[in-house]
């Protein structure tokens, strides 16, 4: 048998040479790079931020874009077809809402908001306000509250009075509501927020950024009312978001905002549902899509690309919010027109059916004579059906945020509101409807 060569017997070392070379190169990588700084997002911060700090123009310092964008909703005050921010007295505009809202201060001022920069202007100028207010009202109103929410305490902060909180206030909504200093990523601030995703088994802090984009807007454009003698700031969200739940929270409750001054119904003010509609499966949440990609769109300036923070309508800069995702713009806005066309036109016939429940128990009230467990069912119906309207009323898109949704929910209110009329003209012995000729 042949001896093995000098080279077969040397190859065996060369490949354990080699194999510790690269070895020792691979641990000299790894070291090299755990001993490297965390990597910054943009460009390196020029000043800190104290935690929660409320004035936005001291993060601007760092973000000069976002802060820039987010300054020039002081010129948004235009008006869309169905909604904007040019600041109108609504009450005016549609003359139901006065009956629609007898007895609650809404009857007298409901304005069209505007941008966040007027946040606190706005609220303090509402004839909405009086002594017996709340400081909750400020609650989603400037970006001091996420600091007084935690020196003061949620409950120590809706019991003090509206004036003698806004003495330690002196910021619209900013910076502070939506990011955490430092950091700058997304999170909850309002408490009734986090007591709300907490009674759901939700918490925000695994949510994706992308989730985030959303949530954040939750921390004020949502459903909510105030608990208890201290007025604490409560969403009402434990049976789940959708309007039923939410009666039905209400209903187990015992709650009511005011008794309407003509049907006498205990009665239920829906505030801006947006978060409430907007996630209850409508297309484009489905579709993964944030409050932030259209409200906010992504721009560019030379290099760099940041999220507008000129918070406004997506039909003032359809190119940017539509056109990310969609070829056709113009047959975008012309499908957001048809949409909001119709769910207008359902708006208006269910305010019809609610006032002419309104007329129809008020006469029956006047009526000495009228059955009162009929008289209550029509308030109760009148309650619930109102309630469906103001859910969609009071939301800021015209059912664009959820087309299907809002078109059942008004639907709903129609069919209850004349269940309620029907009530309370049996409940003076009447009820038939005679048929057209």
């Amino acid at each position: 048998m042949s001896q093995p060569s000098k080279s077969a017997k040397l190859l065996p070392i060369a490949l354990t040479v080699i194999i510790l070379i690269l070895a020792a190169t691979t641990v000299g990588v790894l070291l090299f790079l755990a001993n490297q700084p965390v990597q910054t997002r943009g460009i390196p911060t020029l000043v800190a931020i104290d935690p929660l700090e409320p004035d936005s123009s001291k993060w601007g310092l760092n973000f000069p874009n976002q802060y820039t964008s987010f300054l020039k909703m002081r010129e948004n005050v235009t008006r869309t077809q169905y909604g904007g921010s040019e600041p109108y007295q609504k009450v005016e505009a549609d003359p139901r809402l006065k009956r629609l809202f007898a007895g609650n201060p809404f009857s007298k001022d409901y304005k069209e908001d505007r941008g966040h920069v007027y946040s606190l202007q706005d609220v303090r100028e509402t004839q909405r306000v009086n002594e017996k207010t709340p400081g909750t009202c400020y609650s989603c109103k400037t970006a001091n509250a996420p600091k007084l929410w935690v020196e003061m305490g949620p409950v120590e902060f809706a019991k003090t009075p509206f004036k003698d909180l806004g003495q330690h206030i002196d910021q619209p909504i900013g910076c502070a509501n939506c990011h955490e200093a430092g950091t700058m990523r997304l999170i909850v601030t309002n408490p009734a927020l986090e007591a709300a995703l907490k009674e759901q088994g939700k918490d925000w802090r695994t949510f994706t950024r992308q989730e985030m984009r959303t949530v954040v807007c939750a921390n004020c454009h949502v459903e909510y009312y105030f608990a208890g003698p201290e007025k604490v700031l409560t969403f009402p969200w434990d049976h789940g978001t959708t309007i039923e739940a939410i009666e039905q929270y209400y209903e187990e409750l015992g709650f009511s905002d005011w008794q309407h001054a003509e049907s006498g119904a205990a009665m239920i003010k829906i505030q801006h549902p947006e978060y409430e509609l907007y996630t209850a499966d409508s297309t484009h949440y489905k579709a993964g899509v944030a409050c932030a990609d259209c409200h906010m769109p992504y721009v560019r300036e030379g290099a760099v690309k940041y999220s507008s923070h000129n918070v406004r309508s997506p039909l003032l800069n359809p190119a940017q919010s539509c056109g990310a995702c969609h070829t056709d713009v113009d047959y975008v806005v012309a499908r957001v027109g048809q949409i909001q066309r119709q769910v207008a036109t359902t708006m208006s016939a269910s305010e019809d059916a609610l006032v002419a429940a309104i007329d129809a128990i008020a006469a029956a009230a006047a009526n000495p004579n009228a059955d009162p467990a009929l008289l209550d069912e029509a308030r109760r119906l009148h309650r619930v059906a109102q309630m469906r309207w103001d859910f969609i009323a009071a939301e800021n898109s015209m059912g664009f945020h959820n087309p299907e949704e809002a078109l059942r929910i008004l639907a709903a209110s129609i069919d209850l509101a004349r269940q309620a009329q029907l009530k309370a003209l049996q409940a003076v012995g009447g009820g038939t409807i005679q048929a057209r000729r």
